[in-house]
C-alpha cells in the first residue's frame, strides 16, 4: 500500500486529475480519496518578481587590520 498526499484542483463538473507515479502498475486499484471541507487560501501574488539570482546584499565596512580568521585564533583548545 502507498500513501500519496498531493493537491488536486477540482474543476467545476466535480473531476479531479492525479499524477501517480511510474512505479504503479496499469489495473484497477482502490483508491481513497479525503477532501477537507475548505479548500485551500489563494496566494497572493507579489506585485514585483525578483531573480533567483538577485539576493539581498548586506554592505559592511572594512575588516579590522588586526582580524585573524586562522583556525588556532578562531577555536580554542577543545576545537570550538
Amino acid at each position: 500500500m502507498k500513501t500519496i498526499e498531493t493537491i488536486a484542483t477540482v474543476t467545476a463538473d466535480g473531476k479531479i486529475t492525479v499524477q501517480l507515479p511510474p512505479d504503479i502498475p496499469a489495473g484497477e486499484h482502490r483508491v481513497v480519496v479525503v477532501i477537507d471541507e475548505q479548500p485551500l487560501p489563494k496566494k497572493t501574488e507579489t506585485k514585483e518578481k525578483r531573480s533567483l539570482l538577485d539576493f539581498p546584499v548586506i554592505h559592511v565596512d572594512y575588516w579590522s587590520e588586526n582580524l585573524s580568521l586562522r583556525r588556532e585564533d578562531m577555536y580554542d583548545d577543545w576545537g570550538r
